[in-house]
């Protein structure tokens, strides 16, 4: 007698099922299904790269009007046309971030104005510093010098040539401002990609609902197959206004906590910097980075001392630690069920795809798969994977 095992599948049978009555249970698959999984997973990764252009304000547009439907709402049941009250939304967001730009702009001018004395500073508390005691940096400087000048002689050129070829390449002045113009392209970029985001958020919240049955029409004629994608819509409206407010929240203490650490030190522009590293820290690890620099620049442009500029970055790291990695976690986990050391990954894993905007947007895509991948049998591995 055949075994039910080994049999073969019968008309109408599937290679799922012949798959579910292997010995324990386990999946078994070909290399030749292993290796198609593979080139289909490099070329979505391959494709979301090279439509990164379009992808990112698609999904920037869509996370905004998400978080900003309940003020749409709020207006609609005051009697506005939701049309109207979609239009003052985005205008009353365009205002603020305007508004905090330009009340901010005098700072951030009278900061830049002082950046050559704090470089001048810098120069001349360094140079005291290698006078005093010449420290491990300097003698490794004259060690690699002493190598090129060896390696110079080994080929027959003088001593002096390399640092002639050294001196040829363009000092520290002409990288800075290359490094400059490099970046006023990408925030024009940036610019047009918020921009066209604000554009897309726009018609979606004056859409209304339309959008969503559009999408339970799409899924199928079945009650049963509306019903689960209406679950999944509002599943992940939830989940996406979660991790809004989480991130909300998150940087407000953030931001709170860098103006009592700077009063404390002393800085006459606590405030304005505390809101800077707020705002900073919407950019998971990347804009850590970036606070650090600003307020321990702007702490040495004021104080003059490299041990307060240094105070303060070493205060912005454990703020950020705390606040934006412990409890934002902890908060996000609980909000989304989400696995960190997984989230951690995927914002990883973004922020190589996509840059900044990949650090952005990391975290609310993992949600969406992950709300997408409870609902679907075949998808249970990555749902379980991102789990708590």
């Amino acid at each position: 007698m055949v075994s039910a095992l080994t049999k073969r599948p019968q008309s109408g049978e599937t290679s799922s099922t012949v798959r579910e009555a292997q010995p324990g249970g386990a999946l078994r698959f070909t290399a030749a299904e292993i290796a198609l999984v593979i080139i289909a997973i490099s070329a979505t990764v391959g494709i979301a790269r090279l439509a990164e252009p379009f992808l990112v304000p698609v999904i920037m547009g869509i996370l905004l009007s998400y978080t900003l439907r309940p003020l749409v709402s709020m207006l609609e049941r005051l009697r506005i046309p939701r049309v109207i009250a979609a239009g003052l939304v985005v205008m009353l967001l365009i205002t603020l971030v305007s508004a905090t730009a330009y009340a901010v702009r005098d700072d951030v001018n009278e900061w830049v104005a002082e950046l050559p004395a704090a470089a001048r500073k810098l120069r001349l508390s360094m140079a005291q510093s290698s006078r005093e005691s010449p420290g491990p940096m300097k003698s490794m400087k004259a060690a690699a010098e002493e190598l090129d000048k060896a390696a110079a002689e080994a080929a027959g050129k003088p001593a002096s040539a390399a640092s002639a070829s050294e001196s040829s390449t363009g000092g520290v002045s002409a990288q800075l401002q290359e490094f400059i113009g490099r970046q006023s392209s990408q925030v024009l970029s940036t610019i047009a990609e918020l921009f066209v985001a604000l554009l897309l958020a726009l018609f979606l919240l004056a859409a209304g609902d339309t959008f969503r049955r559009k999408v339970a029409k799409i899924a199928g004629a079945s009650l049963a197959r509306r019903r689960v994608t209406i679950e999944l819509l509002n599943e992940i409206d939830g989940q996406i206004q979660a991790y809004m407010m989480t991130l909300l929240a998150a940087n407000v203490l953030i931001g709170l906590a860098t103006w009592g650490m700077l009063v404390l030190l002393g800085v006459h522009n606590a405030g304005i910097l505390g809101a800077i590293t707020g705002v900073f820290h919407i950019v998971p690890y990347a804009g850590t980075v970036i606070a650090m620099a600003t307020v321990g620049i702007a702490t040495f442009v004021e104080t003059g001392g490299l041990g307060d500029a240094v105070i303060a970055m070493a205060g912005i790291m454990a703020i950020a630690a705390a606040i934006g990695m412990v409890l934002a976690t902890w908060m996000q986990g609980r909000a989304a069920h989400m696995n960190p050391v997984a989230v951690f990954i995927g914002v990883v894993f973004f922020g190589w795809l996509w840059g900044g905007w990949g650090l952005l947007l990391g975290v609310p895509i993992l949600a969406v798969i992950k709300s997408v991948a409870d609902r679907i049998e075949s998808l249970q591995p990555i749902s379980e994977l991102l789990a708590s």
